[in-house]
């Protein structure tokens, strides 16, 4: 392709979230010209980074964290070279936040310790670090603009990648651009950097790739594998596409859902949609897995019921609001979304359906009523007997579901994020089937998650962070000529 362009910058990076933001302060952090695009307008852009905890994990021993990071990874190996940049970069975080200004605290509510606590190498897990403490709000996007604004580094936004610009060798240059229904070729002398984040709101990727048939989302909606076919159409390679994250959801419509918390009362089962139970209800789930059949699986994955009683409805609310938990894309984005305290007001819209026995319950979603019956009458005997002999639920956490109205809520896979896309190196450079570097082309973020299996908490984060700054040094070395370098 000739490479005539409209512009040229030392570094193009496509994404304005954790993993782009730092990239493109670590490339002027190294001298060079940087310019950031992000396809959605000021008030969307910063994919799932905008409306995440914002948090990162506290990485206090790097050759710890190398083996807690394999024991997660299972049998889904991660590259050597990846496991130990990902170790030694992820604890540098905090101290390159500060070192840009950031008043960078541990979150004292949050992710105290590992949720894997117990498998090895958990013992380098210090916490969680946030912007001033806090969690979510927005907090590190904001911080990351109000830098990149400070700093001079050029962002623009409704500007989306549609192409990625390559020499006679296969190297990307540069990137094709359309904003405004106007196209622009702009140059990269070091090449470009890929944070354009997951692919979850893709309904064809995630059914291909995830095997879910349109779940409503947690995060951004405009998280739409941009990058992976950009990637992918310049011979990339790609790793672990079928990792990702579901918790207990709602559906709300739009494509967007809210998160069934099950914080407060225990008088409650799990229905599938024949109306019988299927799992321990109260097993935890860490970011998108559960201990199940021996091994840590996905969930949740299909839909199931949520059946309750009297007690449960006027134990609190079901889907926790700003103030509990200031996370995910409705209820920070819409701010007319609030989960009644009492339930309610869900019960009043229909969300949640009432009757007075559960036969009748049953009848309201379609259910057999003497399934649902049985299925009651056997988890009522056990929290009696306080044992669970089929799913093995706590003896503390038995409940019965006995005190009438009842009610029942359809329970969705609330999709977090995508972990899979472009296999890359340890140093952030994007790979082809046969593992040779494509040159030019870095990737960071969820667009290519280090995670191949489990994550504990704050690891999003604290691998954008790590792989930003890495693509953005690696992408300005190529551009930026070194003192000791010939005039």
């Amino acid at each position: 392709m000739s490479q005539e362009f409209d512009e040229q910058f030392d570094v193009v990076v496509i994404g304005v979230g954790a993993a782009g933001a730092a990239a493109a302060l670590s490339a002027y952090e190294s001298g060079a010209r940087v310019l950031v695009i992000d396809k959605c307008g000021e008030d969307t852009a910063g994919g799932n980074t905008r409306i995440s905890g914002s948090g990162w994990f506290i990485n206090s021993d790097p050759e710890r964290a190398a083996v807690f990071l394999r024991a997660l990874a299972d049998g889904y190996s991660v590259a050597e070279d990846v496991v130990e940049t990902w170790a030694a970069e992820t604890a540098k975080n905090s101290d390159w936040m500060r070192s840009l200004g950031a008043q960078v605290a541990q979150n004292a509510d949050h992710h105290t310790q590992p949720e894997y606590v117990g498998v090895d190498g958990a013992d380098c897990y210090a916490g969680m670090d946030t912007v001033g403490g806090q969690m979510g709000n927005f907090l590190l996007y904001d911080f990351f603009i109000a830098a990149l604004v400070d700093r001079g580094i050029e962002v623009r936004f409704s500007t989306r990648a549609t192409e990625l610009i390559t020499d006679v060798r296969g190297a990307v240059v540069g990137v094709v651009t359309e904003a405004g229904g106007q196209y622009s070729h702009i140059g990269s002398v070091g090449g470009v950097v890929l944070a354009t984040g997951g692919f979850a709101a893709d309904p064809q990727m995630v059914r291909d790739y995830l095997r879910l048939v349109d779940p409503p989302l947690w995060g951004s909606p405009n998280a739409t594998g941009d990058g992976h076919r950009m990637a992918q159409k310049v011979g990339a390679d790609l790793w672990h596409m079928d990792n990702m994250m579901t918790i207990t959801g709602i559906d709300c419509g739009s494509r967007l859902g809210l998160y069934l918390a099950l914080w407060a009362g225990r008088n409650y089962l799990f229905a599938s949609l024949e109306g019988r139970r299927f799992i321990d209800e109260i097993a935890q789930n860490r970011h998108g897995h559960i201990s199940r059949n021996g091994s840590f699986e996905h969930f949740p994955l299909q839909k199931f019921y949520l059946v309750f009683d009297e007690r449960m409805r006027s134990s609190g609310p079901l889907s926790p609001g700003r103030e509990m938990l200031p996370v995910g894309w409705k209820v920070l984005m819409d701010k007319g979304t609030q989960w009644s305290a009492d339930n309610m007001a869900e019960i009043e819209a229909g969300i949640i359906k009432r009757a007075a026995t559960i036969s009748d319950l049953a009848r309201l979603v379609g259910i057999d009523p003497s399934i649902l019956e049985t299925t009651v009458a056997q988890y009522n005997a056990a929290c009696e007997k306080g044992q669970d002999d089929h799913f093995g639920r706590s003896r503390e956490s038995l409940a019965p579901v006995s005190e009438p109205p009842f009610y029942v809520l359809e329970v969705a896979p609330l999709l977090g994020w995508s972990s899979g896309g472009p296999r890359r190196d340890g140093r952030s450079r994007v790979v082809d089937p046969s593992g040779a570097v494509i040159d030019g082309l870095h990737a960071a973020g969820e667009v290519s998650s280090t995670y191949s299996w489990r994550k504990d908490g704050g690891f999003h984060i604290a691998d954008a962070l790590a792989f930003g700054r890495v693509a953005g040094r690696e992408a300005a070395g190529h551009s930026v000529p070194s003192e000791s370098s010939p005039s």
